[in-house]
């Protein structure tokens, strides 16, 4: 699981980035959402790798992410949000997360003690952060 988290913001991007942001269901700055790990979506974050940070994600926090910042989609159906997860990511379904009335991005607060600078992940945040992006999400929380 690909954990993709939007750094930069809407003014000044090209059409073409604002479509793939679109179909990752990053609207905004600092929204994330999760995706699984296929060629086509790997294309996607490879042309965005300018403007976001991306990493696996941690089952454990993944759990946390979806407990604080997971949103239903249609509030009257009441759901178990860590079942359904956990089912998630077992791998014994090929669900969404619209299946499962989760909505597919989950909005987060501007990281605490801030970004170090928005240059490529030794120096600063944006790009592949590999295991780092956990500590940048929990710090995000």
């Amino acid at each position: 699981m690909i954990l993709a988290i939007r750094i930069k913001g809407m003014v000044g991007n090209n059409r073409k980035i604002e479509d793939t942001f679109a179909r990752l269901h990053l609207k905004r700055k600092y929204a994330c959402t999760i995706v699984r790990e296929k060629p086509e979506i790997l294309g996607m974050i490879r042309k965005l790798e300018n403007c976001i940070a991306y990493g696996k994600i941690d089952k454990e926090l993944l759990k946390e992410l979806v407990e604080k910042r997971g949103e239903l989609i249609d509030k009257t159906q009441k759901t178990d949000k860590i079942k359904m997860v956990e089912e998630f990511l077992t791998g014994r379904t090929e669900k969404s997360w619209r299946d499962l009335n989760i909505k597919p991005f989950f909005r987060l607060h501007p990281p605490r003690k801030g970004i170090k600078s928005k240059k490529h992940f030794p120096k600063g945040v944006l790009g592949n952060n590999k295991e780092k992006i956990n500590e940048l999400l929990r710090r995000m929380l």
